[in-house]
């Protein structure tokens, strides 16, 4: 019986011992196959940055997200059993067909990192000068440098031959800065303040290739040109606060030029002169003939001669897929909301009821 009892227990801790082998087989094979790359043969660099605080559950989610690792709870665990707890935070530039330890190596020994790399942010609806301060203050170039970059002639024209957005029309000499639109707004990094403008330009230009690459035949059919689009696009803007006000404005603006009606838009007015929306303007000055003064009596039916600033992904789109509506007006409180009018009576109410609110943009 005693006998009996004891190879019971030797065969039930032989199964045990057989399984939890079986197990760490498995479990094994599992790690080692969810740490081979995820694609052996891609060459493409992929640029990540661990910001600073990056936790190492975001780090993995962030590697799975760009493609670059098989397995989120894997590259945790290869962290702790390596005692790797010291990521570091950096720009990297990876490739998925490195394996889960050379990307790991890479963070933990910050082989990748550079110290005099250089981050600019370019804001949303900001005029080419303002974005030449920014270059001027984060880089060795100068403001000069920058608006004579931009102002060359044969440059632009290079540019034009190797992006299909730019045209001819950017060439016209009516235009304060042919580029002016162009310059996708976003935060960029370069390698040292010694990048060169036109690094700097080239790379929001592909930036704004990206951005509008997947609205290419929406804008071949629109019968506007990409100019035309970045151009309506600049003045949604700075005329809306919010995504759906900027297609409704698209749409009363799209009203009112199929009626041959000036656009009436002040914030064109203020680029025609070159002055801050915080200075007032006078009669006169708003009636100033200027290409881009869409407030001129000679505007009827007719856009900017080009873009009054850098407008975002929200506004291109906007402009591309407008709101239609059967309005021909429209104004702002001071609070930002919009009020649409159909007729000029209904929408000199509405200015009067903003003004009686105590609404009014003084």
């Amino acid at each position: 019986m005693v006998k009996r009892k004891l190879k019971l227990k030797v065969k039930i801790l032989l199964i045990a011992i057989i399984g939890l082998a079986s197990v760490l087989i498995i479990s094994a094979s599992s790690y080692l196959l969810l740490s081979r790359p995820v694609d052996k043969d891609s060459t493409a660099t992929i640029e990540v940055t661990i910001k600073s605080g990056m936790r190492t559950k975001e780090i993995a989610r962030l590697l799975k997200d760009r493609g670059l690792i098989r397995s989120e709870t894997v590259f945790a665990i290869a962290t702790k059993l390596n005692s790797r707890r010291t990521l570091k935070a950096a720009t990297y530039q990876f490739q998925r067909n490195m394996s889960l330890n050379e990307i790991i190596d890479i963070l933990t020994n910050g082989s990748r990192y550079n110290p005099d790399l250089i981050r600019i942010t370019f804001k949303e609806g900001e005029a080419l000068k303002k974005y030449a301060i920014e270059i001027e203050t984060y880089t060795d170039n100068t403001y000069e440098d920058v608006i004579n970059t931009v102002s060359d002639r044969n440059y632009l024209q290079e540019l034009i031959n190797k992006y299909w957005f730019l045209t001819d029309e950017i060439l016209n000499t009516d235009l304060y800065f042919g580029l002016e639109g162009y310059l996708f707004p976003d935060t960029y990094e370069f390698s040292n303040k010694k990048v060169t403008v036109k690094k700097i330009i080239e790379t929001m230009l592909n930036r704004m290739e990206t951005e509008l690459n997947s609205y290419k035949d929406k804008i071949d059919s629109s019968g506007r040109t990409p100019h035309q689009i970045l151009t309506l696009a600049s003045m949604l803007e700075l005329e809306g606060k919010q995504k759906d006000d900027r297609s409704m404005i698209a749409g009363v603006f799209n009203n009112r030029l199929n009626s041959n009606m000036n656009l009436g838009s002040d914030v064109t007015t203020y680029y025609a002169l070159q002055k801050e929306m915080k200075k007032d303007l006078t009669k006169k000055e708003f009636a100033t003939i200027n290409p881009y003064n869409t407030r001129a009596s000679n505007m009827g039916g007719k856009l900017p001669v080009g873009p009054i600033c850098n407008p975002s992904a929200v506004s291109i789109d906007s402009s591309i897929n407008p709101k239609d509506n059967d309005y021909l007006f429209f104004v702002a409180d001071k609070k930002g909301k919009i009020y649409y009018a159909k007729t000029e009576a209904e929408h000199n109410s509405l200015v009067s009821d903003i003004k009686e609110a105590g609404n009014w943009i003084w």
